[in-house]
């Protein structure tokens, strides 16, 4: 996670959309930062909000904006699904190395989820308890040069993003019957990235 106190928004860090590479290329131009350790670097909306707006936004006399990035879910899904298949996880329960791509997704829809399937939920991280999106700027991970565009224009910069965590390639293909159960379980992730504009 991101504060830009004096341009008035914090960049939130969701899992697996390439937030490492955002956060190394914006470091140097941030006000603070927390990267360590992982529940606090990647601190959802709603914990932002009850536990640091008041520290940061001087309650409420310095209001801030979120931003952060979504990635649509079964892609989002996936890539939890591949970085978990990297070999220095072998053997260990949160490996997937494995396991296929329809017994990750069914085991992630369970409400007790194995460790391997155990990556929480991005309408979560975004959102409050009755599925409100907490985030004033939510960006498409498939459209990542708009919110390049917008940091830059915030930040009067340019931007250069490298690729980091870069995790194993897999067969990603789901059964029918594997995304129909997801689209209908996890309907908040797919609603809320179908409300994020394509165009």
């Amino acid at each position: 996670m991101l504060v830009f106190w004096k341009q008035k928004f914090v960049l939130l860090a969701v899992p697996k959309t390439g937030t490492t590479a955002l956060e190394q290329a914006l470091l140097p131009l941030a006000s603070a930062a927390i990267l360590d350790p992982p529940g606090q670097k990647h601190l959802p909306a709603r914990q932002y909000h009850n536990r640091l707006s008041n520290f940061f936004e001087q309650r409420g006399k310095h209001p801030m904006e979120l931003v952060a990035v979504m990635r649509e879910p079964v892609d989002w899904l996936g890539s939890w699904y591949r970085y978990r298949s990297r070999d220095q996880l072998a053997g260990k329960p949160n490996s997937t190395k494995d396991v296929s791509f329809d017994e990750f997704v069914l085991e992630w829809l369970k409400p007790n989820r194995a460790a391997f399937a155990d990556v929480g939920s991005q309408a979560n991280f975004l959102c409050d308890d009755i599925g409100n999106c907490l985030v004033h700027h939510l960006f498409r991970y498939d459209r990542m040069s708009d919110l390049i565009e917008f940091v830059e224009s915030k930040l009067s910069c340019q931007l250069t993003l490298s690729r980091e965590n870069v995790s194993p390639r897999k067969d990603l293909q789901l059964s029918d019957t594997v995304r129909e159960k997801l689209e209908h379980q996890a309907a908040a992730e797919f609603t809320l990235w179908k409300s994020l504009a394509a165009d």
